[in-house]
């Protein structure tokens, strides 16, 4: 079995497990802070990137392009349909979604929250800065009024049929909703895409993620929220 070094909180992390979860294939999981930078990881993972995932034989994938590559080729199941849609619009559609979410989304939102809310904790750097936190949650609200207005026009984030992109959207939501910065009253769209994904088999094991020094919100595990 496949060794998987994540964060119980990186987006990138969950996606690959969510992915994972719906292919039906395990992982030997290893929690990491890639915030801490610790040198045995900094030799695997140079940009303190996650996931990882290691293989038996010592072969290393770093990072959510090349681990998504790897569940692809290695775990999809050939009895159903994957993740990836056939029709050739609708995957460019998929990966020009699943970009956004990897690196606009991240690169202006979550990454900020993350680093504010537990990087800092965990390397006991102090309190989050607040106007940080201010400019990520005013980001944050510009995407989700981006991703109600393309889940109000189609059934998933690509188009028709559910995909990659859309196990990323949940992935990151996920993570912004166990932080608490998930405001929900100005969420429509997306708000029942995620009720959607949150039913989901394959997400229940990150519903039952849990940060000791650090407790999701309120209504982080409930399906009715």
């Amino acid at each position: 079995m496949a060794k998987f070094l994540h964060h119980r909180l990186d987006p990138a992390s969950r996606l690959i497990r969510l992915i994972c979860a719906e292919y039906g294939a395990s992982l030997d999981m290893e929690q990491i802070s890639p915030w801490k930078r610790e040198a045995d990881f900094m030799a695997i993972s140079p940009a303190a990137t996650l996931p990882v995932i290691i293989e038996s034989g010592g072969e290393t994938i770093v990072g959510p392009l090349a681990c998504i590559n790897f569940v692809e080729k290695n775990y999809a199941p050939t009895s159903i349909a994957t993740l990836i849609p056939d029709d050739d619009a609708m995957q460019a559609e998929m990966w020009r979604m699943l970009e956004w979410i990897l690196f606009k989304l991240n690169d202006e939102v979550t990454r900020y929250v993350l680093e504010e809310k537990l990087g800092r904790s965990e390397r006991g750097d102090g309190s989050p800065q607040t106007a940080v936190l201010r400019a990520a949650k005013t980001n944050l609200h510009e995407h989700i009024l981006y991703f109600d207005w393309i889940l109000g026009s189609r059934a998933w984030t690509a188009g028709e049929e559910m995909s990659l992109a859309d196990f990323a959207l949940a992935a990151h939501i996920s993570t912004l909703d166990y932080l608490g910065d998930m405001d929900w009253s100005k969420a429509g769209e997306t708000r029942d895409f995620f009720a959607r994904m949150k039913s989901r088999p394959s997400f229940r094991p990150l519903l039952a993620d849990r940060l000791v020094s650090l407790p999701p919100s309120a209504n982080y595990a409930n399906l009715d929220f």
